[in-house]
């Protein structure tokens, strides 16, 4: 048994699984947040960090999988655990070629999705995955850790996805369409200048010259070529 408390999430439209999963796991002293539909997981991945996702495939308003699409591309690597009655061959390739990690049909016994949530943390644990930097900026994609000249960085969970979406894209303008899609999902309902000010957030924790403004088109790492 891994002896810390974790944080999990489920995503699930049935509400008596739903109740049944999140007592089980409560009485194991494990902390869970449950939500029911597509949008209400995307807006919990951009708030909270969990160390393992819970994920039904078939949600109102959109598919498991577009919400697990959306993760790997925003390069959370958050473990996650397919919870389906889709149980076909086809279906669990689809769910394990878009990033998941582990899949379980339904109905399921409660003791073994408990073994397989620690297995895919065991794993998770023991993944190595490249660091990202520029200049003395480090980021730790694993422990999601961002240091500056080997100091501790504490960055918002915006804030750090705006930097990886720069350092994965490193002497290449990332426009802000793209960052505000990256962070938030869409851009409805988003302030014209809400990217700004993450930007300037960065400035002020990582330094001045390590984002550059390319006007009318957007941001990049460093700084833009003559």
């Amino acid at each position: 048994m891994i002896g810390v408390a974790l944080n999990l999430l489920l995503v699930e439209d049935d509400v008596m699984l739903a109740e049944a999963v999140c007592d089980g796991i409560r009485q194991h002293a494990w902390h869970i947040d449950h939500v029911a539909d597509a949008a209400a997981a995307n807006l919990a991945l951009v708030d909270h960090t969990y160390a393992v996702i819970l994920l039904d495939i078939g949600l109102p308003r959109d598919s498991g999988l577009t919400v697990l699409k959306k993760m790997r591309e925003g390069y959370d690597a958050t473990p996650v655990l397919i919870l389906t009655a889709r149980g076909q061959l086809t279906e669990r390739i689809k769910g394990l070629d878009a990033g998941a990690d582990d899949y379980m049909v339904k109905p399921f016994q409660f003791d073994e999705l408990l073994a397989r949530v620690r297995a895919v943390i065991r794993r998770a644990q023991g993944r190595v995955v490249p660091s990202m930097g520029y200049g003395d900026v480090l980021v730790d994609p694993a422990k999601r850790v961002v240091t500056r000249a080997g100091v501790r960085v504490p960055l918002s969970s915006h804030e750090y996805r705006t930097l990886l979406a720069l350092l994965e894209r490193p002497g290449h303008v990332v426009t802000r369409d793209y960052l505000e899609g990256l962070v938030y999902g869409s851009t409805s309902n988003i302030e014209s200048n809400t990217i700004a000010v993450f930007i300037h957030q960065l400035r002020r924790k990582l330094g001045d010259d390590i984002i550059t403004t390319v006007h009318g088109q957007g941001y990049m790492m460093g700084e833009a070529k003559p």
